[in-house]
């Protein structure tokens, strides 16, 4: 298994991944508004998975949907990695990483450019201080309305109680439309959405394996 360093080194060499430095913001980032027509080179729909560690969500979604591409974002290189790699072993091209901060999240991607967006097992920031950093704060879902488009879809997988209520609490402050939640989700998972429990991500099967209910909440930001 390579070291950290050496995955470092191989992650800059991927052509399914792209960095954008915080000290380079005011440079503008290359690939946005362009996704389709120079990375991918279809008008595929763009789908997101935030906090994607490394990538299992991003990877699974990609194998189930050949149809639409995706984008993994986080900031730990080195975790990316191990999706990155995997796409590029099984010559996945719908599948592709942004290491970056969520918080520049927008400096990615253009006015109505991503279709749908996860976030999956997010850092749940228990503590009052910390909630403006927790990712379906109204700071962020602001942000991500500058680039998806109209009607988009925003799924929530977390094992935290504090983080389901909050972005229940979030969703009925601003009005925004509930497509549909549960605080079981293997107990009420429909039918035929079973891929919201067969891909799992290695949090997810940590949780899940110590018999820990996993939330879920589906929603819209307009």
């Amino acid at each position: 298994m390579p070291t950290k360093l050496e995955k470092f080194a191989e992650f800059e060499s991927f052509d399914n991944c792209v960095t954008l430095f915080w000290e380079n913001l005011s440079k503008g980032f290359a690939l946005k508004g362009k996704w389709h027509k120079e990375h991918f080179k279809n008008q595929k729909p763009i789908v997101l998975e935030l906090g994607c560690g490394k990538g299992e969500y991003t990877i699974g979604l990609a194998q189930k949907h050949p149809e639409k591409n995706f984008i993994g974002v986080d900031i730990k290189g080195n975790r990316i990695w191990t999706g990155a790699k995997q796409a590029i072993e099984n010559k996945m091209e719908n599948v592709a990483f942004v290491r970056t901060k969520i918080d520049f999240i927008d400096y990615c991607f253009d006015t109505n450019e991503v279709d749908e967006i996860w976030i999956t097992f997010p850092d749940p920031q228990p503590q009052s201080p910390r909630a403006k950093q927790r990712l379906t704060h109204k700071l962020f879902l602001d942000r991500y309305k500058k680039f998806l488009k109209k009607g988009g879809l925003v799924h929530l997988k977390t094992d935290s109680t504090s983080l389901y209520e909050f972005t229940l609490e979030v969703i009925a402050e601003n009005k925004l439309p509930m497509i549909w939640h549960t605080n079981d989700l293997y107990k009420n998972c429909p039918a035929d959405r079973q891929e919201l429990v067969n891909i799992k991500t290695y949090y997810e099967a940590l949780f899940t394996s110590k018999g820990e209910d996993i939330k879920y909440i589906c929603f819209k930001l307009d």
